[in-house]
C-alpha cells in the first residue's frame, strides 16, 4: 500500500525513506522527496521538504490504506497542485521576459539615429562696448 500510495510523488520526484522506531511502539515514516537523476529543472524547497507519519505501526498503514482521502493522498496532490503552479509561474515568467526582450529589441531597431551635421561654428568673441573701461567690470545694462 506504502508504494502505491506514494506512485504521483514517484512520477515527479526520487524519494528517500527514514523509518525510526520510538517509544510505545510508535513508528516515524519520513518520506524525502529529492531531485530525480536527469532531471531539468530543480525542485523549490517548498517542493521537496520531507513529509513525516508518526503514529503506531497499524495507524500508519491504516492511513496509507485510505489512498487518496487520507493525509498523505491529500498531502500529495497539495504538492503537485503547487508544483503545477510554480511551473507554469516559470513559464509565464519566461515568456514575459522574452516579450520584453523582443519588445526592448524593435524600440532600438526602431529609434532613427540623428543625421550627421556640419560641426558647430564657434561662437565670435564678444566685442567689448565703446564706453568699456579696463578697470571697470563690463555691465549687462
Amino acid at each position: 500500500m506504502l508504494i502505491a500510495s506514494l506512485l504521483p510523488l514517484l512520477a515527479r520526484y526520487s524519494l528517500g525513506f527514514d523509518l525510526v522506531a520510538g517509544p510505545d511502539d510508535t513508528v516515524t515514516l519520513t518520506i524525502i522527496p529529492r531531485k530525480p537523476e536527469g532531471a531539468a529543472h530543480k525542485p523549490e524547497p517548498s517542493e521537496t521538504r520531507p513529509i513525516s507519519l508518526s503514529g503506531t505501526a497499524a495507524e500508519i498503514d491504516a492511513e496509507l490504506a485510505r489512498g487518496p482521502t487520507g493525509a498523505l493522498g491529500q498531502l500529495i496532490v497539495v504538492r503537485r497542485t503547487l508544483a503545477d503552479q510554480i511551473a507554469e509561474q516559470r513559464q509565464a515568467a519566461e515568456t514575459a521576459r522574452a516579450a520584453a526582450a523582443e519588445t526592448a529589441k524593435a524600440k532600438t531597431a526602431a529609434v532613427p539615429k540623428p543625421p550627421v551635421s556640419a560641426p558647430l561654428k564657434t561662437p565670435a568673441p564678444a566685442i567689448p562696448p565703446a564706453d568699456a573701461r579696463p578697470e571697470e567690470p563690463a555691465s549687462l545694462w
